[in-house]
């Protein structure tokens, strides 16, 4: 296949895939990504960083030919740098080694273990094991490895250019959007760091920990200063690498916009009542809201405004004296990413409709208190709401809303 690479610094050239017809992965929905390989060229050698998912190599193997022939070298790869495992990064890995099966493979050591698991084939390929520190001399130029084990898999590496002081960010910093430029600026600010966000907020809320304390470590290392681009392994390329390690740092550490993401389902209408009541209360106190209702909206699309919520309330009609199932997914999703792990434990409140003896808005709360969520209130009412109970509704939203701001 005939494809164009994008040349991105003196000797370096994104050489990734357009997937242009994915829309769901990672437990979330989107609209295409890229899987972004780069190509950097030395005096001596040449390197290959990354790769592309299976079946989809005709556009990683075009780019590289004419990457090659902008450079006006045969094409050779000397060096493969296996930052990640997962299979969107080391899909097309075997056909690499099978054209060039002297390069040597470096990754982590668990990275190595995770590439014979998915490509026993490889057993013999000449891994070398990357370390924080271990350099990759092509001759000119010198690529700088640094574990990041959890960003997001315990195998992840990233790699720095000294010399352009780009960063090849693995995951991290990554977005699933799938354009035909390459930068943060040829795409809306608000729509590039929203993406930005939903990719935190559903893949990286879990090691906000870590990636604080690693941020710490590149800075130790005196790479942060350096860095003037970071080329991640899906999405846009950061041309201003400032805003999204700023904006990392904030999500890492629970900073938050005065907002409360109201999250609903409903029968027969009554908790749809109480949602909207309890948005008009946060709305009166100062609040901001974002609604979903989860028989229409998806859990990743939540989870990218939960990030940046100072409180969510979660609507449950009961079931069978139980909460209704499709709360059960958010709050199984929810457990999993632990949204207290940015620092801070954002507010909560439950509510619902019920009829027998009710208890779902209790069980709810409950799960939520395990997932990290500090439970403000509960309400509870009997089938439809009346006047009354839709005022104290409103009341619980301005009430929440003064608590979250401090009033």
């Amino acid at each position: 296949m005939k494809a164009e690479s994008c040349k991105i610094g003196d000797g370096v050239y994104w050489v990734g895939t357009l997937d242009w017809d994915l829309r769901t992965y990672h437990g979330y929905t989107l609209k295409g990504t890229t899987y972004n390989a780069y190509l950097v060229f030395g005096k001596d050698k040449v390197a290959l960083i990354d790769n592309t998912y299976p079946g989809t190599s005709s556009q990683m193997w075009g780019r590289i030919a004419h990457a090659f022939s902008c450079e006006k070298r045969d094409i050779a790869i000397d060096v493969i740098i296996q930052n990640h495992i997962e299979r969107d990064h080391s899909g097309a890995l075997l056909e690499i080694h099978k054209k060039f099966p002297k390069a040597p493979i470096y990754c982590t050591e668990i990275g190595e273990k995770g590439l014979l698991k998915h490509y026993p084939s490889l057993a013999g390929a000449g891994f070398i094991i990357s370390k924080t520190g271990t350099t990759i001399d092509l001759g000119g130029r010198t690529l700088e490895n640094v574990e990041t084990p959890f960003l997001h898999w315990p195998d992840s590496m990233e790699t720095f250019l000294a010399p352009n002081g780009i960063l090849f960010s693995n995951d991290a910093f990554s977005q699933h959007l799938c354009y035909a430029r390459r930068y943060d600026h040829d795409v809306p600010d608000a729509f590039l760091m929203e993406a930005a966000a939903k990719f935190y907020g559903n893949l990286l809320v879990y090691p906000s920990k870590l990636l604080v304390k690693k941020l710490d470590e590149f800075r130790r290392l005196g790479l942060a200063e350096k860095i003037t681009m970071i080329a991640p392994g899906h999405g846009q390329i950061w041309t201003d690498p400032g805003r999204i390690l700023s904006a990392y740092t904030g999500w890492a550490t629970g900073v938050c916009e005065n907002k409360v993401t109201i999250i609903y389902d409903t029968m027969h209408h009554s908790t749809q009542m109480m949602a909207h009541a309890i948005a008009e209360g946060l709305i009166a106190g100062g609040i901001d809201v974002k609604m979903y209702y989860l028989h229409e909206d998806e859990r990743s699309e939540i989870v990218k405004d939960i990030l940046t919520s100072k409180g969510i309330c979660m609507g449950i009609p009961t079931i069978h004296d139980a909460p209704f199932p499709s709360i059960g997914d958010i709050i199984y999703y929810l457990k999993g990413l632990r949204f207290d792990h940015t620092g801070i434990k954002r507010g909560a409140v439950t509510f619902g409709s019920m009829g027998g003896k009710g208890g779902a808005v209790k069980i709810i709360a409950d799960e939520l208190t395990k997932a990290g969520f500090d439970v403000k209130e509960q309400m509870e009412c009997y089938y439809v709401p009346d006047e009354n109970e839709l005022n104290q509704c409103f009341e619980i939203g301005r009430t929440f809303a003064a608590t979250l701001l401090g009033k």
